[in-house]
């Protein structure tokens, strides 16, 4: 029994939006440009990313609506029913909704009947993890069709008006300030059936290594700007006295971040000592490398490894999309088909490091493709 990728779609919001119009959007931080974007933005080589909010900071689009609008666009290219459908899967790192799950909203909104759903929660490799779980489902043969859907929607957590309220000054916090040039907007699906069509990519396997019994919290939202202060978001008298200590931003320990990359390698030279994965053979690598800073990193210690890939074999679309959290992995996918050449027996491999508490994952496929 296998499990097979029959269609991707994605979805961006808006128009793209470049480097110096950033701060039109998300508004300047007690009216002052910032110190820190220029370098930031050099360090991770976005030049063009997507916003689900305009200039007044209204919602355009909820995250579940970008999360609907990817979905149709992937059943909609292979005309493949709803009423078909046996699950949706789905992941984000924040729903709209704190309650219900994210996976009950987007059924929602898409208006699916009588589908088992899954909500697959956490920071970038959460998408990957609602991958292998409607994978599993096909290949137990609990269902023979189940979507996935990878959304996020982190500009709201970047209007100016957040870090005022957070008593932002002049010298406000790099681990605060730093993924508000790093972050955007967007959605990814894809398809899987247990029968294979024309034209689809087979499931291998699906792997993942989590280091948050040896790591600390690297990315997060609800803790205090005061790293004394063990509580979290939930634990202040209200809403406001957790704004005011810096609980509700979200936030990067930068220092933390190397662990992400190496980590990331380590996790693929396990896979090859265990012979799951065999580097060498595979022929598109897309790697969900969170900052251009991170690409030589990699390549440098694959190399050292002796378990490099030429960087041709190398698929990113980082500087004109955006780092869209998880997912990145599904927007990357779908555009990979649509503008690269491949072949029958093609070899696809995808790593999604993640740096929340570091849970890393990868994802084998092999494309079937009748000439």
């Amino acid at each position: 029994m296998k499990a097979y990728i029959t269609s991707t779609g994605s979805y961006l919001p808006g128009p793209a939006v470049n480097n110096d119009e950033i701060e039109d959007v998300l508004g300047l931080i007690n009216d002052r440009p910032s110190k820190l974007k220029k370098r930031i933005l050099k360090a991770n080589g976005i030049k063009t990313r997507h916003y689900a909010i305009d200039k007044e900071h209204k919602t355009l689009f909820n995250n579940s609506t970008m999360a609907a609008h990817a979905g149709n666009i992937c059943l909609d290219k292979v005309g493949f029913s709803k009423t078909r459908l046996g699950m949706l899967s789905c992941a984000t790192t924040q729903g709209d909704l704190v309650i219900p799950g994210f996976a009950s909203m987007v059924q929602a909104e898409l208006e699916l009947p009588d589908v088992e759903i899954h909500s697959s929660h956490g920071v970038c490799s959460s998408s990957l993890m609602a991958v292998k779980t409607a994978m599993n489902n096909v290949l137990l043969q609990e269902q023979d069709s189940a979507l996935v859907i990878a959304s996020e929607l982190a500009s709201r957590l970047f209007k100016n008006t957040r870090y005022e309220a957070a008593g932002a000054d002049a010298n406000l916090d790099f681990n605060a300030e730093f993924l508000r040039w790093m972050l955007s907007d967007g959605a990814g699906a894809m398809l899987i059936q247990s029968q294979p069509t024309k034209h689809c990519l087979q499931i291998d396997w699906i792997k993942s290594f989590s280091h948050a019994d040896t790591l600390p919290v690297c990315m997060s939202v609800g803790m205090p700007s005061e790293k004394s202060d063990t509580r979290t978001w939930q634990d202040f008298p209200n809403y406001s006295e957790a704004e005011k200590a810096g609980a509700i931003l979200i936030r990067q320990d930068v220092r933390l971040l190397e662990h992400a990359v190496k980590l990331g390698v380590d996790g693929a030279l396990r896979l090859m000592e265990k012979g799951i994965l065999d580097l060498p053979n595979i022929d598109h690598v897309l790697c969900h490398y969170s900052s251009h800073h991170f690409k030589e990193k990699i390549f440098q210690m694959l190399e050292t490894a002796g378990a490099s890939i030429p960087e041709e074999r190398w698929y990113t679309n980082l500087y004109e999309r955006g780092n869209t959290g998880c997912a990145s992995i599904f927007i990357m996918l779908d555009e990979f088909l649509k503008t690269k050449s491949i072949k029958n027996g093609d070899k696809i491999l995808c790593m999604v490091p993640e740096s929340g508490r570091f849970n890393n994952a990868y994802m084998q496929l092999t494309v079937v493709s009748e000439q």
